[in-house]
């Protein structure tokens, strides 16, 4: 297969989300800013440990046959697929997705990517969202407070250090819900999060696991939350003691080094700040670190997006030994929950976040997910009270 691929400059100034059709949306916007897509003009579905460099082989391969007109030679111009991975090696799939139509916006300037000459749709009105019913997913209440002592103990006991636990909420929907209305909640209730839809997966990430942007490297690490009470004066005190909370530093550190040391192999110049800063969401507060650095090799951001992964913000130190303990906790298959998903170009340019604040669309069902940083000093019910927190987000966009 070759594609013929033209992107052209743009005058237009409305909200990227406005141009989805209810069809095959694809989405990454932030600020106004990012890609939003529709149509598939070529797709790969993998699976297994070679997910990410089966991905990556057939969209080079797609590129070198490819014909290329780019007329604004940005990041996001030209040939541009939107993936999402799966967590784990087994179970789960992955997909990465050339769309037909492409429209990017970055500061000033905006632009449209077509792919073997496709037509733009007319968007259709966003269908009201159907009724909801909601229940517990893998585990209810109890057996997850227990899965989590349980969790604490084995840390305590030394078997490792860190391990993040997920649980999910099942929604069950009258009728398939059109995407296109909680992706405009979240991307207008929190704009500084990356809104992203991807083969049903949708949320609005915090968390930016990386961007390759001609030659710069840049990974945000999030680890360790609090929620808020939309008092500004307690917030603030709220704030100030999550940035002296030891089991929360420590929880973050662990995340810091997980990526530091995987970006290290690739990245010269590193930065990487002593102290994080406090990140203001509008449900929660993190604790926050950009890592930076120059690349020194030709890796891809998916490349750089397959180093990182699992981090130890969603996995847990040891890496093997919390992957175990997931699989032997967790009850649920996370399926592309807090998997890489975002975007690459044809330059190997791109941005990459971790699938957290999300769910999945599958027919009449949508599953919320939820993960917490367990430590040796992690008390379960705050765990719970931060889960909680963390559903938010998706729960509002749905209307629940």
């Amino acid at each position: 297969m070759s594609l013929i691929v033209r992107t052209t400059r743009l005058s237009a100034s409305d909200d990227l989300l406005d141009h989805l059709p209810e069809d095959y949306p694809l989405a990454w916007v932030r600020r106004g800013e990012g890609l939003v897509a529709f149509g598939r003009a070529a797709e790969i579905r993998t699976a297994g440990p070679t997910r990410f460099s089966d991905a990556g082989k057939w969209f080079a391969e797609l590129a070198a046959r490819s014909e290329v007109t780019d007329e604004v030679d940005e990041p996001g111009t030209g040939l541009v697929a939107f993936g999402a991975f799966a967590f784990a090696d087994e179970p789960g799939h992955s997909t990465l997705i050339v769309p037909e139509m492409v429209i990017g916006r970055r500061g000033a300037t905006t632009w449209i990517t077509t792919v073997n000459d496709a037509l733009q749709p007319m968007p259709e009105p966003v269908a009201p969202t159907p009724d909801l019913a909601w229940s517990d997913g893998a585990l209810d209440r109890e057996t997850w407070l227990e899965t989590v002592r349980n969790a604490v103990s084995r840390i305590q006991h030394g078997d490792l250090d860190k391990v993040v636990l997920a649980r999910d909420l099942i929604v069950t929907t009258a009728e398939p819900i059109d995407v296109r209305g909680p992706l405009r909640r979240l991307a207008a209730e929190y704009p500084n999060t990356w809104t992203f839809h991807v083969d049903g997966l949708f949320g609005a990430t915090p968390e930016l696991l990386v961007r390759r942007e001609r030659g710069l490297v840049t990974s945000r690490v999030l680890a360790g939350t609090i929620r808020r009470t939309g008092d500004d004066g307690q917030d603030l005190a709220l704030a100030a003691a999550l940035a002296r909370s030891s089991k929360d530093l420590e929880e973050h550190e662990y995340a810091v080094e997980s990526v530091a040391s995987a970006l290290e192999a690739h990245c010269s110049s590193m930065n990487v700040p002593e102290a994080p800063y406090v990140l203001h969401l509008p449900n929660v507060m993190h604790l926050a670190t950009d890592v930076t650095g120059v690349a020194h090799d030709s890796s891809t951001a998916l490349e750089l997006a397959a180093s990182l992964h699992p981090s130890a913000a969603v996995g847990g130190t040891p890496t093997e030994a919390a992957l175990a303990l997931i699989t032997e906790l967790e009850g649920m298959d996370r399926d592309r929950y807090a998997g890489p998903v975002g975007w690459i170009d044809a330059s190997g340019d791109g941005e990459w976040g971790i699938a957290l604040r999300s769910a999945q669309i599958t027919g009449n069902q949508i599953r919320l997910f939820a993960g917490c940083g367990i430590v040796g000093s992690s008390d379960a019910d705050a765990e719970w009270i931060e889960s909680e927190a963390k559903f938010v987000p998706v729960r509002d966009a749905l209307g629940g």
